[in-house]
């Protein structure tokens, strides 16, 4: 059976990075990927702005190549790994989110309140940060 495809396109970077991959994606760095990631973002605008589906789908492909090489990059130098910034992100989500996650009479805010509620729960984080 086939790998995920998380874990395939990590196993692709790992292949490209290593000594037998790639000379092009072993001298990437992080600030030189920085180029990269802005292109593809605008590029991933672009196409949902066409509202072309195929587009948007190789669009953000690309966009999640170039991050999943960030993050080797990152994780090569000691820092965060890609398991370490998906469980952030939903961590973060969860927290952010306590009216789906933690809500256990159902109610429903509006959206003013749901905008209230996500600004106070970052400056909550930025202060315990």
């Amino acid at each position: 059976m086939p790998a995920p495809p998380f874990l395939r396109l990590e196993e692709i970077v790992r292949i490209l990075r290593s000594e037998r991959g790639c000379p092009w994606d072993q001298k990437q760095t992080a600030a030189s990927l920085k180029k990269y990631l802005l292109e593809e973002a605008a590029e991933l605008a672009e196409a949902i702005d066409q509202g072309n589906p195929a587009l948007i789908c190789e669009e953000a492909g690309d966009l999640h190549f170039v991050l999943a090489l960030l993050l080797a990059i990152c994780e090569e130098q000691g820092g965060c790994s890609t398991a370490m910034a998906l469980d952030a992100a939903c961590e973060k989500m969860l927290r952010r989110h306590p009216h789906v996650f933690a809500a256990e009479d159902g109610t429903k805010l509006s959206e003013a309140q749901l905008q209230a509620q996500w600004e106070r729960i970052k400056q909550e984080e930025k202060r315990n940060a």
